[in-house]
């Protein structure tokens, strides 16, 4: 069980203050629970003696009484104690692997699936919560039963201690058994949870392009496979399960009839002083046995709780241990430069990749500059623009901002100065006003910042024809609103935050071309001081770019501005004659 001692670091010192507090008042219970047959046998030979008076009687019972009631106080007690570390704990732990999540690089995101993510966060730690909640208190209660129990009977019949160790025996072998045969199919059923939150989630997000294939049948087989491989692991494991109940039932009914029947044949053959001892002996004897068969029904929970909660202490270090490739650096002071973005000699390759996807890769773009990137699909322009924000990090070179390597930065400090549009249009649930002011920023956004935001991004115009402006609800992923819509709220979003860098990932791609002119003329105009890096595929989108990037296999094959690149570049003039006729890029 490393996995689950290692998570188990995880807990506070006030969480071991209580458990152990909860250790104490489970010895009280297991005392109080065991005191009982003694008082039932002084009522068995009270009963059975002539002459013994009913208030004897009556004051056993009542301590009876006093001992069922002190053992529930107790359990409830335990449960609550419990029921508060399980659960703080189990915030806390979804707390670090989200907060782990987060901190992870593209490139790590990539080991885990986001439906795996999901799953570890949610499911995973359900499991863990409830071996703290439930097995804790088994595994604490089962044991101190099962070791007092069998101290009581120890100076008892030989007889019937070895029929008690026989039924143990029958107990744990087949706890043994079945749990041998169950184990390695908890991780399957995890891993098969992955499987049917991908499913699910992957239906969810493409509901129109399933819809739009007829493809509803499809993604329900699909579907229906996945949840078919989860049911009949699950089935199988819990069939396995199911035959612990009837083994444990007929060794208890077992060792009950065995105790009685040879009780019976010592009665008999005893003489009559001993009689009443041994038949209150019987009593007491069958009392603590079943004692210690429940002890060891308990410790069987736990044995069926813990190798599922084993696997899911595994997943979650696995979140929580992945190593960082991408280090937050220290700086966060003023910086002699403004807007300004350099590579030096930057090479790039992913970390399971054999050859670099960009070599050797040089520009400065100063203040106030607009640098292009074009390329033909898989040239590498998405992901040179992503290393500024380091959502990779250069294997060779430097990135510089502001002078000062992107490493060297603290991830907030960095990211203020940025202004990120992706490629992919991101919307989160709540109002255009929460859409286009997210984030934290240097500088407040007010409502009058949003508005004019919106205006500059050319969104203003349908954002006042909603309901309630500003104010008006967008669905989780923009789904109430059109891709052209969601392209122009996301770089409203940019423009509000009123950085010294915007980054546009082919964001004007969703626009049409009057839209794409207007928006890129007003931004001109409004954000002149800011400088401007842009990816694109249409020609016209960069077309007066102070400074244009070509890229051709990871390769830098042309800078300059596009009259300049239309004589000397031959990977440009190709993009821009399959786009444009020849007039049209002569009088641009």
């Amino acid at each position: 069980r490393k996995e689950m001692r290692k998570l188990f670091k995880n807990l506070r010192k006030k969480d071991y203050l209580l458990i152990l507090i909860c250790a104490v008042i489970i010895f009280s219970e297991v005392w109080l629970e065991l005191k009982m047959p003694d008082y039932m046998s002084n009522i068995t030979v009270l009963v059975q003696t002539e002459g013994s008076k009913m208030s004897e009687i009556l004051k056993n019972g009542g301590y009876m009484l006093l001992c069922a009631f002190g053992s529930l106080v107790g359990a409830v007690i335990t449960s609550y104690i419990l029921t508060y570390v399980s659960t703080t704990f189990s915030k806390n732990i979804r707390k670090k692997v989200f907060t782990k999540t987060m901190d992870l690089a593209t490139a790590e995101v990539k080991n885990f699936s986001v439906s795996s993510l999901i799953t570890r966060t949610t499911n995973d730690v359900s499991q863990i919560e409830l071996v703290l909640s439930m097995g804790l208190s088994l595994l604490i209660k089962a044991p101190m039963t099962a070791g007092w129990a069998i101290l009581k009977i120890l100076n008892k019949s030989w007889q019937w201690s070895a029929l008690t160790a026989v039924c143990v025996l029958v107990l744990l072998t087949t706890i043994g058994i079945i749990t041998s045969i169950v184990l390695p199919r908890f991780s399957l059923v995890q891993k098969l949870i992955d499987k049917v939150n991908r499913v699910t989630r992957e239906n969810l997000t493409g509901i129109r392009v399933v819809r739009a294939f007829n493809a509803e049948d499809f993604q329900e087989d699909k579907f229906q496979k996945e949840n078919d491989d989860l049911t009949n692991t699950q089935l199988f494991n819990q069939k396995c399960f199911a035959v612990m109940e009837p083994v444990m039932q007929m060794v208890m009914y077992t060792l009950t009839l065995g105790i009685y029947f040879i009780g019976a044949n010592l009665i008999n053959n005893s003489i009559m002083a001993d009689k009443l001892t041994l038949f209150g002996d019987m009593v007491v004897f069958s009392t603590y046995a079943m004692q210690i068969i429940m002890s060891f029904i308990m410790l069987s929970m736990i044995f069926m709780m813990l190798p599922r909660a084993n696997v899911s202490a595994t997943r979650i270090n696995e979140v929580l241990d992945e190593k960082l490739t991408v280090n937050e650096g220290l700086f966060n002071g003023d910086t002699k430069e403004t807007g300004t973005v350099e590579f030096k000699n930057v090479s790039f390759k992913y970390p399971d990749a054999d050859e670099y996807l960009l070599k050797n890769i040089s520009f400065k773009a100063e203040k106030g500059q607009t640098i292009a990137f074009i390329g033909s699909t898989g040239s590498g322009k998405s992901t040179l623009i992503n290393l500024v924000p380091r959502f990779y990090d250069a294997s060779d070179g430097e990135v510089l901002i502001d002078g000062v390597n992107v490493k060297d930065y603290t991830f907030e400090s960095l990211h203020n100065k940025l202004g990120y549009v992706s490629q992919k249009a991101v919307m989160f649930d709540g109002t255009v006003k929460y859409n286009v002011s997210y984030g934290k920023s240097n500088k407040k956004i007010t409502k009058e910042k949003v508005e004019e935001a919106l205006k500059i991004a050319q969104g203003y115009d349908f954002v006042s024809k909603m309901d309630k402006g500003i104010d008006s609800h967008i669905a989780s992923g923009g789904t109430n609103v059109s891709g052209g819509q969601k392209q122009r709220l996301s770089i409203a979003r940019a423009i509000a935050k009123d950085p010294e860098i915007y980054i546009f990932d082919d964001s004007f791609s969703a626009l049409d071309y009057k839209t794409d002119s207007v928006l890129r003329k007003a931004l001109k105009e409004n954000v002149k001081d800011a400088t401007t890096l842009i990816v694109a595929q249409r020609i016209g989108t960069i077309l007066n770019a102070d400074k244009i990037v070509v890229l051709d296999n990871g390769n830098v094959v042309g800078i300059g501005t596009h009259k300049q690149l239309l004589k000397n570049c031959d990977v440009y003039k190709e993009i821009a004659y399959s786009q444009l006729s020849r007039k049209e890029l002569e009088n641009a």
